[in-house]
């Protein structure tokens, strides 16, 4: 079954994720009318090597051409016309953006699909996905829509208060008018007690307005407070558990939503306060309440907007390179980057372009003088409406990159005390812009970034990024690996897990996770409460090995992504497996029957094990030699398992996997990834490759694997 229609068949609440991955930048209607065709482009590849890029949008754009041309609905075929207009202006300079956001897109999709099929969630999941959620966003709405309907009746007080005064302006200058003859008479007195009750009347509607106003803004300024902070820090934590591979994030649009009705509210109620001001410059009195209780309220007003649309910018697309995008956060010397911020707040008119400047590492603490970077390209943009389909101001910077500074303030620059790593730096953004005389000053940062200038660094910088945003939301701790924390077995083992949905689409099961537990702390990681430390993750090597927990797994997911992808994602792999539990599998187990794991002694190396009957009728178990990236390059592990001979002394050259465990035939397994395509030079016979171990009897454990044609 593919992809998309595995989406089309899950619960209402997974399709809502999928419905927030596409937008203009990778229309769903394309999703829907070319499924097949996208599924069966290499768009991980394409991400990497702008020539194949260039080339998968150039058949894109004709296969959309193609539907258009058989498209017999009108509106479709208009719809389809638009989506090629637009994709063409969008990624035509831009072809590696193009493939990245497809592939970024087909990866979330894989990732729906796997976690729609765990139904337990680990510890950091429930945190972000709570089961009140719900509940409190519907207070919230039920709030911010009371507020806003308490400010907009007050304009009709106040235009009934501005009628009162009006009648009292006009009563009086009348009485003014008067001669002073008939300012004794009795018609007189009765009209001047008229008019003073009008003014006490006015007296108790000022009062009265200010009494309401000065309510909602202590209620504004409670949501603020109580509710609109924690929401918007509680997506900043789901935005950094989504950086590690979490689950999808969502949820940005309704924040915008709410901050923009209560900004709107905050506006209304500068301009009501306006008003009132406008009102005293006709007709003022001693202890005239708007004169004494409106500039507190007038402040109060202006601090409440200034705090909001300063929470309102935020990062929404934390700094990516389109050649890694699934490991955000870490950024290559020389390597263009791409970020995105954006403004909550759908403001009124601006009477002046809102420009963002970037600054990188503007909050270094004082006297760190190692590893210091600049911005080689253009840091000013502006924030513009257009480039965002739901009206707010956004900007997305593409083309940013590093450089690092060899020397500052004429001292070379050494080495510090962490590895290159660990240096924790950020990327902040700041804007000026005047908005109803008020002055605001906007200045948000990126979460912590490693910065590299070697690929080589990439396994490392990873496994910083993963440690920080798992187990801290400081938005900003430079020092955190001078003394890191350590994680509990629940939480890391959690994040692993995400590695694999979010690079291959499919997670670890409970038994694999286990595996990976004792391989790191022993027969204690039973207990998802045991505590793992940072160096034992990623910096001690496994015992008797060269290379750490962290460099053993990261090559493995490496190496499923590049050559291992479909059958991993048909469950064909057992992967995690140790010794004991393989024969414990495979001891009762008929001959010929074979799993695959991936090797403890190899960096990237996958293996397979098969049950052989001896001559006296024990069962033995035999484990061929680790394939690695430089074997898998040449042939297709699929067409390994189906070809594998093996040449023992005296005997016919044989296949000896038969069943894949715990007993399914090998073909009925692997059948659909067996590649059958020769090699075809004219005018030679067509060639395969045969993988061929020689099993002699001091080897039999291990038998070599060769290729022969």
């Amino acid at each position: 079954m593919s992809q998309w229609k595995q989406i089309q068949q899950l619960e209402f609440k997974y399709l809502e994720q999928v419905d927030y991955l596409y937008d203009d930048n990778f229309p769903m209607g394309i999703r829907q009318v070319l499924s097949d065709w996208i599924e069966s482009q290499d768009w991980d590849m394409a991400a990497h090597h702008e020539s194949m890029a260039t080339v998968l949008l150039s058949n894109l754009l004709s296969q959309l051409d193609r539907q258009c041309s058989q498209e017999q609905n009108f509106l479709q075929r208009h719809n389809l016309k638009n989506i090629n207009k637009q994709l063409q202006i969008k990624y035509k300079a831009y072809p590696l953006l193009m493939a990245g956001v497809i592939s970024t897109s087909l990866r979330e999709e894989r990732r729906i699909i796997a976690s729609a099929n765990i139904p337990e969630q680990g510890p950091l999941e429930k945190s972000v996905q709570n089961s009140v959620a719900f509940e409190r966003q519907k207070n919230m709405d039920n709030r911010v829509v009371v507020i806003r309907s308490s400010v907009q009746m007050l304009d009709p007080a106040v235009k009934c208060l501005e009628d009162m005064q009006d009648d009292f302006d006009l009563r009086f200058k009348t009485i003014q008018s008067r001669d002073q003859a008939d300012r004794n008479t009795e018609r007189m007195e009765q009209e001047v007690a008229r008019l003073q009750e009008i003014l006490n009347n006015l007296d108790f509607r000022r009062k009265e307005i200010l009494s309401k106003m000065s309510d909602v803004m202590k209620e504004i300024d409670a949501l603020i407070a109580s509710q609109l902070n924690p929401e918007l820090m509680e997506w900043k934590r789901r935005q950094q558990i989504n950086c590690i591979g979490g689950p999808l994030l969502t949820g940005l649009d309704q924040l915008q939503n709410w901050f923009t009705l209560t900004a709107q509210s905050l506006f209304q109620m500068k301009r009501q306060l306006d008003k009132l001001g406008e009102l005293i410059l006709k007709v003022t009195y001693a202890s005239d309440p708007i004169s004494l209780q409106r500039p507190q309220l007038e402040e109060q007003v202006k601090y409440l907007i200034d705090h909001l649309i300063k929470s309102s910018f935020v990062v929404e697309k934390q700094p990516w390179m389109p050649t890694h995008p699934q490991k955000p956060l870490i950024i290559k010397t020389g390597v263009q980057f791409t970020t995105k911020v954006r403004l909550l707040v759908k403001l009124p008119e601006v009477d002046y372009q809102l420009k963002v400047k970037t600054i990188f590492d503007k909050h270094l603490p004082p006297g760190r003088v190692h590893r210091q970077f600049f911005i080689l390209t253009s840091t000013t943009k502006v924030m513009d409406v257009e480039e965002s389909s739901n009206g707010c101001l956004s900007v997305e910077f593409r083309h940013l990159q590093l450089k690092e500074k060899k020397y500052v303030n004429g001292i070379k620059v050494n080495e510090g005390p962490l590895s290159v790593t660990e240096e924790l730096h950020s990327l902040s953004f700041e804007a000026q812009f005047n908005i109803q005389g008020i002055n605001i000053d906007l200045e948000t940062c990126s979460f912590p970034l490693v910065v590299i200038s070697n690929v080589s660094q990439l396994t490392g910088g990873w496994a910083s990024i993963m440690w920080y945003n798992m187990l801290t939301d400081e938005p900003r701790n430079p020092d955190f690996f001078a003394s890191p924390l350590r994680a509990s077995w629940g939480q890391l083992s959690e994040v692993l897990s995400w590695q694999f949905s979010t690079f291959t689409g499919r997670g670890l099961n409970r038994e694999q996770l286990c595996m990976l537990g004792e391989k790191l702390m022993g027969q204690q990681a039973s207990h998802n409460e045991c505590q793992v430390s940072w160096s034992k993750f990623c910096k001690e090597n496994i015992p008797g090995k060269p290379f750490s927990f962290w460099m053993w797994l990261d090559f493995i997911l490496e190496l499923i992504k590049k050559h291992l992808l479909p059958i991993w994602n048909d469950n064909c792999i057992m992967g995690f497996v140790s010794k004991e539990t393989e024969r414990a599998c495979l001891k009762d187990k008929e001959p010929g029957t074979f799993l695959l794991r991936f090797s403890e002694s190899h960096l990237g190396g996958i293996t397979f094990t098969w049950v052989k009957q001896s001559d006296s009728g024990e069962a033995k178990l035999i484990s061929v030699e680790p394939y690695t990236k430089s074997r898998l390059s040449a042939l297709p592990f699929a067409n390994i398992i189906r070809d594998y001979k093996v040449i023992a002394d005296g005997e016919v050259p044989e296949n000896p996997l038969k069943f894949l465990y715990p007993g399914i035939p090998k073909d009925e397994s692997f059948r659909r990834h067996y590649n059958s395509q020769q090699s075809k030079v004219f005018p030679y016979i067509s060639s395969t490759w045969i993988p061929i171990s020689t099993f002699r009897p001091d080897n039999a454990c291990r038998p070599a694997p060769k290729m022969c044609i």
